[in-house]
């Protein structure tokens, strides 16, 4: 069974009945960020690059403490309750006790009766609160919930030039080879030493914009901080975000951890052959603190364009970029 954790429950500390708790995590996070100043027109590409790994390890750490883990596990449904949990126990010890011949074959199967309606009446529920306000559009994602699911494993793959990949590091390995083939020697790009002028243009308020904007139900990469969770921290600590999204206009840096990213691999659709690694396509999920300065950027980006006229009036396909 996994136990991966997969992000936090951030609403969880903002509860009234849980006031408390929110105030000393906010407390504790801003006893320790004010030991450590934020960037300022003096930092490097250094300063910049150990900022930003700071601000990655440190609060995850302190999410680990004060939120409660969100785990993938065999019981990661939303209609399981605390009751089905104590049934399930309850099941456990009748077995034990079974095994011991404390306890007779009838009452395991009673106990399992009533685990199975628990489960089911708690199912029931479950749809009928979804089902009941839903709107036109998401009566239709009934369809999707109730169709069964895909192939969770692939064949083996064959790359261009007929190489097998049957393990699953082979397969990884081989699709991103087809993925993200090497550039050709002589044509790798050069990155600027520095930025330019434009971050002077860039205000609290765009940043603000450009973090509020962003879906709270995007996927997160790596690091597993959540556009949820960088809300909690602009709500905590904003300016050392202002500061470090200014830094990297200023110095033309993008840190090295918001460039790690994780895959989703997913399946080209009415593909003939599934054994070939190019029909298959990379999703990839990017750090969400790294989504905001490509968000600014973006923004920065579409207003000199339109400023400047430099789209033809005639294009209105993506002229916000």
């Amino acid at each position: 069974m996994s136990q991966k954790i997969t992000g936090w429950d951030i609403d969880g500390p903002k509860l009234k009945e849980e006031e408390e708790s929110y105030k000393k995590a906010q407390k504790e996070w801003r006893d320790k960020s004010s030991k450590r100043p934020v960037l300022d027109e003096n930092s490097s590409g250094d300063d910049l690059q150990m900022e930003a790994e700071w601000i990655q390890q440190n609060f995850v750490n302190h999410l680990n403490r004060c939120c409660k883990k969100i785990k993938v596990c065999a019981r990661s449904k939303r209609w399981w309750t605390a009751e089905i949990t104590e049934n399930r126990k309850i099941l456990g010890s009748i077995k034990r006790a079974r095994r011991k011949g404390e306890a007779s074959q009838q009452q395991v199967k009673k106990q399992q009766s009533n685990l199975r309606r628990m489960i089911r009446q708690s199912k029931t529920e479950m749809w009928r609160k979804f089902s009941t306000p839903a709107t036109r559009d998401q009566v239709w994602q009934a369809l999707r919930y109730t169709k069964p699911g895909g192939q969770q494993t692939t064949k083996a793959l064959r790359s261009r030039i007929w190489e097998v990949a049957e393990s699953w590091e082979e397969k990884a390995e081989l699709i991103k080879e087809e993925a993200f083939p090497k550039p050709l020697k002589g044509v790798e790009r050069k990155a600027h030493e520095e930025g330019g002028e434009m971050w002077k243009k860039i205000t609290d308020e765009d940043i603000r914009e450009a973090l509020l904007n962003q879906l709270v139900q995007k996927a997160t990469g790596p690091d597993r901080l959540s556009f949820k969770a960088i809300r909690l921290l602009w709500d905590w600590d904003s300016q050392r975000i202002i500061n470090i999204v200014k830094a990297s206009f200023r110095l033309g840096v993008h840190p090295q951890v918001w460039k790690e990213a994780k895959g989703v691999v997913i399946p080209k659709p009415n593909k003939p052959d599934y054994r070939v690694a190019k029909v298959y396509r990379v999703l990839t999920l990017l750090n969400c603190l790294g989504k905001v300065v490509e968000k600014v950027a973006a923004n920065a980006i579409a207003e000199e364009c339109e400023r400047s006229r430099l789209l033809h009036d005639g294009q209105f396909y993506q002229q916000q970029l």
